[in-house]
């Protein structure tokens, strides 16, 4: 992905997930993955797009003066010199009593607002606010 600013604007990678299965079946969870991504930069995006290659998608993000650049690649495992040892399974303990627990609150509803296609509201929460300083 793109990162930095100006001329210490570069690129890094990094390795999002590993999947067991299917080429198929990781090519939609990096499809799913690259859709849902919100990269650092720009701050203020103007326009997103999402393009799929043969194996995977590049995800272009227009700001005001720049565009930013993540590359979501579909790619097999050969060797890795820090895969950890496979451990041994225990056998699994269960308490004879759960614990009882508290249901979760369920998040309080967004209020609709007017949003942009990539899903950014057209006008900040804060905008208009008492008490920001």
């Amino acid at each position: 992905m793109t990162v930095g600013l100006g001329e210490r604007k570069h690129t890094e990678a990094s390795v999002v997930a590993q999947i067991t299965g299917e080429r198929e079946e990781a090519l939609r969870e990096l499809e799913r993955r690259a859709r849902d991504f919100t990269p650092t930069h720009p701050l203020s995006p103007k326009r997103r797009r999402l393009l799929r290659q043969a194996d995977g998608f590049l995800l272009v993000v227009d700001g005001a003066w720049q565009s930013y650049v993540t590359r979501f690649t579909l790619a097999e495992l050969l060797e890795d010199s820090a895969a950890p040892e496979p451990a041994a399974r225990e056998p699994e303990h269960r308490p004879e009593r759960e614990p009882e627990s508290e249901p979760i609150p369920a998040p309080a509803p967004e209020p609709d607002v007017e949003r942009y296609a990539d899903g950014v509201p057209v006008r900040p929460s804060w905008l208009g606010r008492d008490g920001l300083s």
